[in-house]
């Protein structure tokens, strides 16, 4: 096994022939992979808007759909990758289950409480995960990394609280439970990447294969069929299973196994800021003084956080 120093981190990475990868991967390099799945779920939202009103599992089915087919058309003029499904029912278990289970109870959050409630609740898995890793073999959990989740924690109570429209009605509590497991649902796959990762990441386009047959599974049992009605609909369907539900899990799933997962989970507060924004733009939402510190907030945590991977080797 093929080791070296990353000169960022000064962390020792070393090359696994098992996860499927001739050559070694930086820490930081993965790192800044694993960041760009946080942008591409920003995106969720907008787009998920622009779909129209097909009903949850039946987008899931779609969007995973498109989001296996993406990751297997890499697959092209690489043979061997097919191999990658051959994988111990564990590794199904935790694939699966955390990509079908959090998006299924994610779903019933929605349905049954307040969504800036149960996106309050389900925004603690960047906490779950910052804290979890100090389980992981060889990670520390240094005070900056706890301070950097705090901070972003903060700045993503504020910013929903400020989008919070009042208190609870009757009903709503397994709504709420839902999006609080989720993100111990999230979290602990996050973190159990991190522990398999001898599984390639073209494992995941299994996973997402799976996990749309288990949603239209769901959706013709719950659910009744509705097509988008427009090319702009059918548009953002293919956006969403490209990026947010597609290539957002394959570069996760690189950043958790390879990255440094405490920076990654501090860091994944800036996706309802970076969705906001977004909303903003798109004429979804308005400009506010709580979104603005909530920024401060969070683009501050995830510094903080960071202070490892953005500190230059000494002399």
């Amino acid at each position: 096994m093929d080791c070296f120093e990353e000169p960022v981190i000064g962390r020792r990475f070393c090359a696994d022939p098992l996860a499927g990868n001739d050559e070694p991967m930086p820490p930081r390099t993965a790192t800044l992979i694993g960041l760009t799945a946080i942008l591409m779920w920003s995106l969720l939202a907008v787009l998920t808007v622009a779909t129209g009103k097909i009903p949850a599992f039946q987008l899931a089915a779609m969007t995973f759909a498109v989001g296996a087919l993406t990751g297997f058309l890499t697959w092209i003029g690489r043979p061997n990758a097919v191999r990658a499904v051959r994988q111990p029912p564990l590794a199904w278990i935790v694939g699966v289950g955390g990509l079908f289970g959090y998006h299924a109870l994610y779903f019933l959050a929605l349905r049954f409480a307040p969504p800036a409630e149960a996106g309050l609740l389900n925004y603690l898995w960047p906490l779950l995960i910052v804290l979890f890793s100090s389980l992981l073999p060889g990670e520390r959990l240094a005070p900056h990394h706890i301070i950097g989740a705090v901070l972003g924690l903060a700045g993503t109570v504020l910013l929903f609280a400020g989008n919070s429209g009042g208190g609870f009605a009757p009903g709503q509590v397994p709504g709420l439970i839902a999006a609080f497991v989720a993100a111990f649902v999230w979290a602990a796959y996050s973190v159990m990447s991190r522990k398999l990762k001898s599984i390639p990441t073209d494992a995941v386009a299994g996973f997402c294969l799976a996990t749309a047959v288990l949603a239209a599974i769901v959706h013709g049992t719950i659910e009744v069929t509705v097509w988008p009605d427009s090319a702009a609909q059918w548009l953002a369907i293919l956006a969403l299973g490209i990026g947010p539900v597609g290539a957002a899990f394959y570069a996760w799933d690189i950043g958790m196994k390879r990255g440094d997962i405490r920076v990654l989970g501090a860091a994944s507060y800036a996706t309802p800021l970076l969705s906001t924004a977004f909303l903003m733009m798109a004429g979804f939402a308005k400009p506010s003084v709580s979104i603005a510190v909530a920024a401060v907030l969070i683009a501050g945590g995830g510094l903080i956080a960071a202070k490892d991977m953005l500190r230059k080797k000494s002399s």
